[in-house]
């Protein structure tokens, strides 16, 4: 039985703006502080969001007390989050806290001058939503899951030393995850090509298209299949892994709880200690 892995990093870009729940303990008056929270999967639940309401309460800040959280989730609706994030912004959040890239560039579009913290986006600098690492100016600060480089090819590398003699890979992408598009390109074809893979890519756009897209893997003859990172494919996280292991196909995927719900391996970030340090960001 092939072993499961799962491996993780972390980059974390400076503190801009002073945020009103972070630095520093709760105060003890009991001023309502309002956090919203906006997500592209089915629900803003998980490990990751109960570590960051743990990490909040041992901060002081304890919902129904002094906390007033408000979520709203895409349910993988992607043209959904304008909508959802001004509705947050219309409630008059002190913070909003954006997971995965779509939903932070919708929260910037929309939030003016309330403050945001990103988790779980790939090379914000490279998509636009801050000047740099260092130095992301504006309001939003931040976890950022990769920069470009290689971590694409690296996922490949990894399945391949799992599944040895494979020689036909399909690789999931949404294409309306700008994201995975600007990165995918430069780094996943090139590591193929090296690895002497033949690289199918299937565009998957919505959860409706997922069994068809895995279904075209299969017609197309893949091995085996590279999961790119998106809220999508891990939403609920046992989803893609059932498909996958329906039609026979070892996949790799970004996300820890993917595995742990039956995938077979994963290579990402420890989402779960990115959304623990949001709080106190």
């Amino acid at each position: 039985m092939l072993r499961k892995a799962v491996l993780g990093l972390c980059l974390a870009l400076s503190v801009c703006p002073t945020i009103p729940i972070a630095h520093a303990q709760a105060p003890q008056t009991e001023k309502v502080v309002r956090l919203g929270i906006i997500c592209g999967g089915a629900r803003c639940e998980g490990r990751g969001y109960d570590a960051l309401s743990e990490e909040l309460r041992r901060l002081g800040w304890v919902e129904g007390r002094n906390l007033a959280v408000e979520r709203r989730a895409a349910g993988g609706q992607q043209e959904q989050l304008p909508r959802l994030a001004s509705e947050i912004v219309a409630l008059k959040p002190d913070l909003i806290v954006a997971v995965a890239p779509q939903p932070t560039r919708a929260a910037k579009n929309a939030a003016g001058n309330v403050p945001i913290v990103m988790v779980g986006v790939a090379d914000p600098v490279g998509v636009g939503l801050v000047q740099s690492l260092a130095r992301p100016g504006g309001t939003i600060t931040g976890f950022t899951t990769l920069i470009p480089g290689g971590f694409g090819g690296k996922q490949l590398e990894l399945l391949t030393q799992a599944l040895p003699g494979v020689t036909r890979i399909a690789a999931l992408i949404n294409p309306r995850n700008d994201v995975a598009m600007n990165g995918f390109p430069g780094d996943v074809p090139p590591a193929a090509a090296r690895l002497r893979l033949q690289l199918n890519v299937v565009e998957v756009s919505s959860p409706d298209q997922l069994e068809g897209a895995i279904e075209a893997a299969v017609r197309q003859r893949a091995e085996a299949l590279l999961v790119y990172g998106d809220p999508m494919f891990h939403t609920p996280p046992q989803r893609v892994p059932e498909l996958a292991a329906r039609a026979g196909l070892p996949a790799i995927y970004l996300v820890r709880e993917v595995v742990q719900a039956g995938g077979l391996m994963s290579y990402g970030p420890d989402f779960e200690d990115m959304f623990r340090r949001a709080a106190g960001t």
